[in-house]
């Protein structure tokens, strides 16, 4: 978390982000998965890599709302 102020990685407030800092679900540091280059997925099981990317996609989902909602809000100022 930027500045370590409480406000998220967009300013958007706590658990906002991707889940990798020490609010995060901490899947991905306990599996080895960073962004889908699968580092030491190889010892997962099929049901449990589905999961992983089940909710990276969700995470990803979460923070393109975040980024199109801050996008509304800027173009709403101009």
């Amino acid at each position: 978390m930027p500045c370590k102020d409480g406000t998220g990685p967009l300013g958007q407030g706590p658990m906002t982000g991707r889940g990798f800092g020490r609010c995060g679900r901490g899947m991905r540091r306990s599996a080895g998965y960073c962004r889908g280059f699968g580092y030491g997925a190889a010892s997962l099981t099929q049901e449990e890599r589905e999961k992983l990317l089940e909710a990276e996609l969700e995470d990803l989902e979460a923070e393109k709302k975040a980024v199109e909602s801050q996008l509304e809000r800027l173009k709403a100022k101009n």
